[in-house]
This record gives C-alpha cells, structure tokens and sequence, in this order.
C-alpha cells in the first residue's frame, strides 16, 4: 500500500486525448492535400438528453480536428424501416466515410439491426459483427473506441505490457470483451471477471493492470487490487449525495489510490479517450475506403485504356 503522501498518479484523459486529437488533425490536413475532407454522419433518433449532450461533444470535436459531420436528428416515433432506410442512403453516399448511430435508441427499434445495416468500412463504433469477428481473428479493422482509448492510455502510462497479467472486470461487448482481446493482442495475460466469478476480489488482487467495467458504481475498492496496480475506470455512474448528485466510475478512487501506482480519474479519464478514437476511426476508415477506390480504379480499367 502506498503512503499517506505517495498516492496514485491520475492518467491524464484529457492530455492524451488531446494528443491523439492533435494526430487526428495532421492526418486531416494530409488528406486535405488530396482535396479529401473526412466526413462523419451522425443519427440521434429520439430526444435522451444524455444522448443529445454526446452527440453535441462528438460533433465539436469533430469541427475541431476538421472532420465534417453530418448530423440527422430523427423523431422518436421514427420506425426502424425508416432508420434503416436513412442507414442504406449514408452507406451508399461515396461522401460519407463514417457512419454513428447514438445508442441507445427507442426500445421499438432492434439495436443489433440497426448495427448490423451499417456498411463495415463505415462502422466507426467497431460494432459490426465483421469488425468483431476481425479483431478477433487479429485482422485489421476498425476497432470500438472505448477499449481502443484504453489502450492508448496504458500504453503511454506502462510502456510495453507484454507479460503483464490484466483483470478486464465485465464481459460486454462493447468494452469487456473487445478490451480483453486487445490485451491479448498486446501479449498479457488476461483473466476476465464477471458476474458469476467466484471470488472475483481475489482475482482482480493478481492483476498488474485492472480495466473495470462494470457498471457498478465504486464497487472495486483499495482490498481488490496487488500494490502498484495501473486501473483504468470504464465506469460512469451518477449517485446521489448530501451535497447532490456526482459522477464517479466502478472503482472506489480515494480508496483505490492508496495502494494503485496509476488509475484514471471520472470524469476526466476514459470518457475524452472514447471521442477521440472515434474520430481517429473516422480517419482511418477514409484512408482505407481511398485505398479501395484506388483498387478498384485500377481493376476495372476500361479496353481503350488498358
């Protein structure tokens, strides 16, 4: 355990999110030189305040590394036909590069279609099942944001973490499980602890790194983790208090902190990370669709040409 006076480091969200937006920017103003501009639609069905809030980030963050974005607000009564419809056009526009839907959507829409309908090129979220079924098998494809910004930050706080043994703490498959594969890829060992774990505490208190995501506020405490532990916090969790409410992820902090050597802060840690892999995705995918196009220009050479 650490002393009174040698608590954890904060991992700096913001810096390095900053950073990687920072490289975003150089990769746009390259493209610019190709008179290319990375394009991102974005659809909120609905009026979630939470929903419109990150939508509103998403699209800052966007104007500012110079990435256009498309916003489509649709009515909450929109049916999923008409989703999938609107999906179809933004798959088949050659001007669009990314394409995010705002989960969740209205409960009378199946989410899984809807993520399904988006063209895999396209799929900056990394949702779509060719995205999974890639990243799994090693390929090289576009990757969910959240567990990507992870990365990202265990990289710069930890180096090399080959051989490091890691507790993803939550298997969904948004962040548990794409996490827990990008660890692997990485070459640690990775244990994942869930919900019918048998003393999860135990296992987490073997991890040199500990990813929790969970969704369950302050449930890992300082007792959960091995002295010098690097815990990144997925969690975003609103609790009430007597001095109102405040956000606070699935580890305890001011526990946590006195026994881990680095743990991210809520907010401030993971949350920027997630946009800013969003749009390093958005990049990305262009680059790859310019690529195929420049493939496809050359395979299909007409005669008087060739």
């Amino acid at each position: 355990m650490n002393s009174p006076t040698q608590l954890a480091r904060d991992i700096d969200g913001k810096a390095i999110a900053a950073q990687v937006l920072s490289e975003v920017a150089a990769d746009v103003r390259e493209l610019a030189l190709q008179q290319v501009t990375p394009t991102l639609a974005v659809l909120l069905v609905g009026e979630d305040p939470a929903s419109q809030v990150y939508v509103r980030n998403k699209i800052l963050r966007a104007k500012e590394a110079g990435i256009r974005s498309l916003e489509q607000c649709l009515p909450a009564t929109t049916s999923q036909a008409q989703l999938l419809a609107v999906i179809a056009e933004l798959n088949a526009n050659p001007e669009v590069n990314g394409i995010l839907v705002q989960l969740p959507v209205p409960a009378h829409i199946d989410e899984g279609a809807v993520i399904q309908a988006i063209d895999p090129a396209k799929d900056i979220d990394g949702f779509h099942r060719q995205n999974v079924g890639g990243l799994v098998l090693g390929q090289d494809v576009l990757t969910p944001c959240t567990p990507s910004g992870c990365m990202r930050l265990l990289h710069d706080t930890c180096g090399d973490l080959s051989g490091k043994h890691a507790v993803v703490i939550g298997r969904s498959n948004i962040v548990g499980k794409p996490m827990a594969t990008l660890l692997l890829q990485a070459n640690c060992s990775v244990t994942v602890v869930h919900s019918r774990s048998i003393d999860a505490a135990a296992l987490c208190r073997l991890a040199d790194i500990v990813v929790a995501a969970v969704g369950r506020p302050q449930m890992i405490d300082a007792s959960w983790l091995k002295p010098g532990a690097v815990v990144i916090d997925v969690g975003i969790n609103r609790i009430d208090t007597e001095q109102g409410s405040r956000l606070v992820g699935d580890v305890d902090y001011a526990s946590a902190r006195t026994v881990a050597s680095a743990i991210t802060p809520v907010p401030g840690g993971v949350g920027p990370m997630t946009i800013a892999f969003l749009l390093k995705n958005t990049v990305t995918a262009t680059r790859r669709q310019l690529l195929r196009a420049a493939e496809l220009a050359t395979t299909h050479t007409s005669p008087q040409e060739a």
